[in-house]
């Protein structure tokens, strides 16, 4: 079959499919990007495509959205036509319509399946906008966020299937998107996502390796942000070090943004999280390990004692679903989506998003009695396999709906 994927920031949720259907043998793949630098896949060829148009700083803000992922929409499908007059005409389209990639698309492959990757309605209800009564939303935050749902509205009748991850992610939307959308998450691979006790990590400011057998606890997000709950973790931190003196802290993330809008304080979240609580920290037991390598990232959960996840009601994060293939021990915000992957007392533990003393002593509880809370890593990656495994839940179902999109000459077959 000939595949073609969108995603502006490739392989995005596509990684592990496009990787196995490369390994099947017998389709041809193209992956269509915006991503200069896009890691290479055997089998897969990728084409970047440059935004036709972006909006200026000035753009009216009811409908820079739209036209941000207009000039996205218009700048893929040139690159589509493109592909298609050298010879490549797709069986199936599959890409995330989020930025606007795919608004287009139907001009040019009026008859060719597709399956469109919804991934957030915006709304001033139930998410993070509006969350944290500290941060009220102004009166013209729900026009703003009705104006940024243009993007789905309009991919919404230029697919054939729309895809969401989470339960919680597909009624974000409008009912009337529900019967058109299955919901499959990507997949974790906990084949390869296991514990393992002979992990180590070592810093540069501590003589000896850090292993499982020491006190360790880790907090991880893209970007040291407050949709992630970064700044009510570092005001947990003081409380936990307190609690626990032989405890140390890894933290994982940048000091950029990734959701929401950028942090004023001139060394950003982070920085503004020091100036708060920087003098009730043990800086010598606190690390900051920055964007670490994926093999890194998995030592560090691997070694961890707790886990903490804090996130506003948001996409769920792939990293919570991965320290649970991991038998990490969690620590958790008590919000929805968070409970379609975690329940209490079973497979890890929830928290007041905005309570650090509860996150602390909760944390310290763990890390205290450490055989009272054995039960949850094992049963966390247990869920984890049982429902989003890769191999055998969402690969099949990924696989299912692409199937009866195209003719039985297409279709693939799965062992």
């Amino acid at each position: 079959m000939k595949f073609l994927f969108v995603h502006q920031n490739m392989p995005g949720q596509y990684r592990e499919l496009i990787q196995w259907l490369a390994a099947q043998g017998g389709h041809e793949i193209v992956f269509l990007t915006q991503r200069q630098k896009a890691p290479q896949f055997a089998g897969v060829e990728t084409v970047v495509y440059q935004s036709h148009h972006q909006a200026k700083e000035d753009t009216y803000g009811l409908s820079r959205t739209w036209e941000n992922a207009a000039g996205n929409g218009f700048g893929a499908v040139l690159a589509l036509q493109k592909i298609v007059a050298k010879g490549f005409t797709p069986d199936i389209v599959i890409g995330h319509v989020g930025w606007g990639e795919m608004s287009f698309f139907r001009e040019v492959l009026p008859d060719t399946p597709m399956i469109g990757f919804f991934e957030y309605y915006y709304s001033v209800h139930g998410g993070p906008v509006g969350f944290d009564p500290q941060s009220p939303v102004s009166e013209h935050a729900p026009f703003i966020m009705h104006g940024h749902n243009v993007v789905p509205q309009v991919n919404f009748n230029v697919v054939d299937v729309a895809h969401s991850p989470t339960y919680w992610q597909r009624d974000r939307f409008p009912k009337h998107f529900h019967d058109k959308i299955y919901v499959c998450h990507d997949g974790i691979r906990t084949d390869k996502l296991t514990p393992n006790k002979k992990a180590k990590v070592t810093l540069g400011r501590i003589g000896r390796p850090l292993t499982p057998k020491d006190e360790i606890v880790t907090f991880m997000s893209r970007n040291l942000e407050t949709t992630r709950g970064y700044h009510q973790f570092m005001r947990a931190v003081p409380k936990i070090q307190k609690a626990r003196p032989n405890a140390r802290v890894l933290v994982i993330g940048g000091n950029d943004t990734s959701y929401g809008g950028k942090n004023k304080h001139p060394g950003g979240l982070r920085g503004q999280m020091e100036a708060e609580v920087g003098h009730l920290l043990d800086w010598d037991r606190l690390h900051f390990l920055g964007q670490v390598p994926y093999e890194n990232y998995q030592n560090i959960i691997q070694i961890s004692s707790c886990h903490i996840y804090l996130s506003m009601p948001f996409v769920l994060s792939w990293s919570l679903l991965e320290s649970m293939s991991m038998e990490a021990t969690i620590v958790a915000s008590d919000v929805a989506p968070v409970r379609e992957a975690i329940e209490h007392g079973k497979t890890g533990l929830l928290v007041d998003f905005f309570d650090p003393d509860a996150i602390a002593a909760q944390v310290a509880d763990v890390l205290d009695k450490p055989r009272d809370y054995a039960h949850l890593g094992p049963a966390a990656r247990q869920h984890v396999i049982d429902t989003y495994d890769f191999e055998t839940v969402c690969l099949p179902e990924h696989i299912r709906q692409i199937n009866a999109l195209v003719p039985a000459d297409k279709q693939i077959k799965m062992d």
